[in-house]
Order: C-alpha cells, then structure tokens, then sequence
C-alpha cells in the first residue's frame, strides 16, 4: 500500500511539473502571438493611412494654387469639408459618398493647416479634444477625451508652382484595430486554461505510461528479493534446525555424527547452488565483464552432456536419444561454460519433468545464420497461459512438483540469459500431456571481426578432429 502511495505521489509529481512546464511554454507563445498579430495590424493600419493620405495629398496639391487658400475644387474630394470659423457640419453623414473611398469610412479624418500651424479646415469625423495646433511629427499616435485611440500622418502641400501651401494631417480612429486586439487577448486568456486541462489530463496520462515500466520493475525487484530470501532461508532453517537438535544431544556416535554433517552438507551445497546462480544473474545481466568469447563446438558440448547425463535418465526410466552428428562439427563463437550451463540446464529439466517410459531428444541442426538446437521432451508439457513466465525468476509452473524434484526456479532464467548474452534467442512450444520443445538459435558470428591469428586457430580446431580420424 505504501509502494503504491509513492508512486502515486511520484505520478502526481511528474504531471504537475510538466504542466507547470507547459504552462509557461503556453503563456510565451501566446505572448509571441499576440505581439506578432499587434504588430502586423500596427503595420497593415500604417500602410493603409499612408496609402489613403498619400492618395489624398497627390490629388490635393495638383489643384492648389495659393498658399493657405482653399479650392473650390476641393469640395468635389471631401464634400463634408468644414472651414473653421463658418457653420457647417463636421461630422459626415453616411449617406454622403467620397471620392476616395477609405475617407467614407466614419473612422477617417483630415485636416489642413497654414504654413503658420493654423488649423484652416476639417474634413471626416474629428476626434474630441483634439488639440488645434499643429504637430511636424510625421507620425502621431493618442487618445481623445473618450479613451479611443487615434494614429495621424502629416505631409506638406505644395502649390501648383512649387511654393509651399501647408500641410494637411490624415488620421483614423483605432477603435476596430483595440477591439480585434481585445478579442484576442480574450481568446487567449480563455484559451490557455482550457489548453492547461487538457495538457495536465494528458501529462497524468503520460506520466502513468512512464512509471508503468518502473513499476512493473520496482514490483519484480519486490518480488525477486521475496523469492531470494525465500529460497535462501529454507536450507539456512534446515541447518539451523540440524544444528540445534544436535547440541541437545547428550552425546552423538559416529554414525550419527556422520549422517548429521551430511544434512549439513547437502543443505549448504543447495545454499551454495543458488547463491552461485543468483551471481551467475546478476553479471549477466550487468555483463560488467565482458564475456570471453571462444570457439566452441556444439557436437563435443551436447555429446559430453549426452554423456553425462545418461545415469540420470537411466534412474529417472527415460530415454535419453541424441541425433547429433558425430562427423560435421558444427561451431559457434561462445563461452563454453555458459554453453554447458545453458544445455545441461534444458536437458535435466526434460529428464526431470518426463514420466517415467517417455524419451528426450536432443537435436543439433544449422540454417545460413544459426546453429539449431532443440531438446523434445515427452512430459506433461505447459500450459499455455504459462509459457510467457517460465523465464521469469523462481517462477514455477507448479511449485510442488518442482520442490520434489529440488528446482529453484532459476534455471530458465539462466539459460534465457545466457542465450541473450550470447546475441541468440530461445523459445518454446508446448502441449499438455505431449510434452515441450524448447529451441536455442545461436549466431555463427556474434563478436567482433576475428584477426588473422584468430581465424588461423578456428580452422586448426575445425581440422583437428579430421586428422584424428584420418590416423
């Protein structure tokens, strides 16, 4: 339970952190887009002033002819223009049409000035509180007594024969350019929560996928060290047990003695056993020494091991049937005592589970790329539901049946892990009540490119057991 809560803490950790990482990645890219849009309408609304005033002065100052001195003309171009001092109506009606069309707009205005800065005349809307004297910036931005915001150009008008006019100030209201930015901010600002949902959703999901495999480890590492301890106590209690009993003992005989030490003994080879195995693991596993790779031939190994364990199958009443080819001697690159370990692990696991009148075959064959072995059993074969977990440590298909027969749990595990470390693979097929197959591939070449004195030793070996025959 405590386990659990810590990876849930763990969990919920990593998911805050990386929406807090999130968040400020969103918050700088919303700013990003808003500035980018602000100064893209900042620069679409000053071309188009520039243009609308550019277009405006040009045809203005081709009909003046006096400095500071209206045209009649120019009430064709701005019919609602308004001279300052007469009555008239400074706001244009909407259903008066200009000949510049961007004036029509509501938005625009125009006004003129003497060569002195006096304010002569007024055309579109003018902005309240707009001060009458006249400014030589070029470009002015400001707001009016209503908070809206206003952005002007000034040019110089000219007469017909160069002298100077005046000049004349076009601006337009920014009330549309405010509200299309307000709209995006608010956008955004709805925007990122939402975005912050979904991202802290998804990184809660994301950081479960992460911790799964984690987890999955930390809980096999729980249960290893379970089923270590598990394995080790039982023959440290069986000795201690034998100990204490025997010094209640008032006095022991030899044969008594004897038959106690060699409880002993056999509890402390099994402790010895496992403890080896559990180191066997550990560096493959690590492999922090790098394997000693050797040119080992598969026929002498299986043929030894053939050998070996004949007594055994003899006792157990199973056959024991070899069809590896004495002749053609089929080699690999290898440690030759993890191949030892690796055959004889899968050989005395089919003697052991194969009742008694059913056989064991082991058989030695090759492809282009890999040595085949297989060892077929005739025994009560494996469930189906089991094969994905018989690598797995200490896992037993049955636990009874395999601490009848003294298994640890590890022998599969140590042949998968020797085949790994040796770049092949492993499988089995199996069928209950027919019995299991289990099929090592090993590469021919899985280390590095040999050297000359290395190739010139492989093919002495290959063409010793030749010469040998020959004689």
């Amino acid at each position: 339970m405590n386990d659990n809560k810590l990876f849930r803490q763990t969990r919920l950790r990593l998911s805050l952190w990386y929406a807090l990482v999130m968040a400020v990645i969103f918050s700088l890219c919303e700013y990003g887009v808003y500035r980018v849009v602000s100064h893209t309408q900042w620069v679409t609304l000053n071309r188009e002033l520039e243009s609308v005033a550019g277009t405006l002065h040009d045809s203005i100052e081709l009909k003046l002819q006096e400095p500071g001195i209206l045209e009649p003309v120019m009430q064709q171009l701005l019919p609602n223009i308004c001279v300052v001092g007469e009555s008239c109506v400074q706001v244009q009606s909407r259903s008066q049409r200009h000949v510049l069309s961007a004036i029509n707009q509501s938005n625009y205005y125009v006004r003129f000035f003497d060569n002195s800065g006096r304010l002569i005349a007024i055309a579109g809307v003018h902005p309240q509180g707009l001060s009458s004297d006249f400014n030589k910036q070029t470009w002015q931005s400001f707001t009016d007594n209503q908070g809206i915001l206003y952005q002007q150009i000034s040019f110089e008008l000219h007469t017909q024969d160069n002298r100077d006019w005046g000049y004349i100030q076009v601006g337009r209201s920014l009330e549309d350019f405010s509200t299309y930015l307000e709209t995006i901010k608010l956008t955004l600002a709805l925007g990122l929560p939402i975005a912050l949902g979904l991202v802290g959703f998804a990184s809660w999901w994301l950081a479960g996928l992460a911790i799964q495999p984690i987890y999955r480890s930390y809980q096999q590492v729980q249960q290893f060290t379970a089923d270590a301890a598990h394995e080790l106590r039982t023959p440290l209690a069986a000795t201690q047990a034998t100990v204490e009993s025997t010094l209640l003992m008032s006095q022991l005989d030899e044969t008594e003695a004897r038959e106690i030490l060699t409880t002993i003994q056999r509890q402390n080879q099994r402790l010895t056993t496992l403890v080896t195995d559990l180191l066997l693991l550990t560096r493959l596993d690590r492999q922090s020494v790098p394997i000693q790779y050797d040119m080992c031939c598969l026929n002498d190994i299986l043929n030894d091991l053939i050998e070996e364990f004949a007594a055994l199958a003899i006792a157990s009443d199973v056959k024991l049937i070899s069809q590896v080819a004495m002749s053609a001697s089929l080699n690999v690159m290898g440690n030759e005592d993890q191949l030892y370990r690796l055959f004889s692990n899968l050989i005395v696991n089919a003697i052991k589970y194969t009742p008694a009148g059913g056989k064991v075959t082991i058989d030695l064959d090759r492809n282009e790329y890999y040595a085949v072995i297989q060892v077929q059993d005739t025994g009560i074969g494996i469930p189906d539901s089991e094969i994905t977990r018989i690598f797995d440590r200490f896992y037993r298909v049955n636990s009874d049946r395999s601490r009848k027969t003294g298994g640890s749990g590890l022998g599969l595990a140590i042949a998968q892990a020797i085949v790994h470390a040796h770049k092949g693979s492993i499988t089995v097929h199996s069928e209950l009540e027919t019995g299991s197959k289990f099929t090592v591939k090993l590469p021919f070449h899985n280390s590095p490119k040999k050297n000359f004195a290395r190739l010139i030793k492989d093919y002495s070996i290959e063409l010793t057991p030749k010469l040998n025959k020959s004689r």
